[in-house]
């Protein structure tokens, strides 16, 4: 093997390089748990579908098919396995309950930065090269009140794309709809303030230490139930 073969890409390599690689792109991660056959027929089917959209302007094809590999890559059994689920049975019915929203996306408020690290004004881009300090560290809960709107609402998170929240925080932060279901009467009150933190964090630290503490905090001020949007 001369120089120019050894520096060849491997298809392995190119497919792990969107994971924190190279071409690191979140949105497409999960190409790294493909084989090379799965990931090449997902490639060929990109194309494909990609050319058909270019005639007849059927883009949607091309997210369904996003998200059936993402389902695909993503299928693998699940690093951290529990003996039980979040679930608990409220003790009062759903049109007395108070609620609140907890949810791992990363979610702050504009001028309220939990600031990482000490690092004021972090960006996505360096929260995501800073992953696995963020998965050695206890997270941080942020306190988001049940009136912010849409343009207050900031999120960093090294684990997903945030490209989607940004355009429309629902998707991963959904008081917005919350606050609607309220005025709807779907439920009895929503708190005062939700929640959202970095879930890619020490988890560890998250079951034993962080989240007993929250659930104390949300007894405390009489929080009914949690509504719990992982990413």
């Amino acid at each position: 093997m001369n120089d120019k073969d050894s520096n060849k890409e491997t298809f392995e390599e190119f497919k792990k390089s969107f994971s924190y690689g190279s071409r690191n792109d979140l949105n497409f991660k999960f190409l790294a748990g493909l084989s090379d056959e799965e990931a090449a027929r997902f490639l060929q089917e990109l194309l494909w579908r990609l050319g058909h959209a270019l005639n007849d302007g059927q883009w949607q094809r091309i997210t369904d098919h996003v998200v059936d590999g993402q389902i695909q890559g993503y299928s693998s059994p699940p690093r951290y396995t529990y003996d039980h689920g979040p679930f608990v049975k409220p003790s009062k019915s759903l049109s007395e309950a108070k609620l609140t929203l907890v949810t791992s996306s990363g979610h702050f408020v504009e001028g309220d930065d939990p600031r990482p690290f000490g690092t004021e004004n972090m960006s996505q881009e360096e929260a995501v090269r800073r992953i696995n300090d963020f998965l050695k560290t206890e997270p941080t809960l942020s306190a988001i009140p049940k009136d912010t709107r849409a343009p207050e609402l900031r999120v960093r998170h090294g684990g997903y794309d945030v490209r989607g929240p940004l355009a429309d925080p629902n998707v991963a932060f959904p008081l917005e709809r919350l606050r609607e279901l309220e005025l709807e009467g779907s439920f009895g009150e929503l708190a005062e303030q939700s929640y959202s933190f970095v879930g890619a964090c020490a988890q560890t630290r998250l079951l034993k230490h962080s989240g007993p503490q929250w659930v104390e905090m949300l007894k405390q001020r009489a929080v009914d139930i949690a509504l719990l949007v992982p990413v």
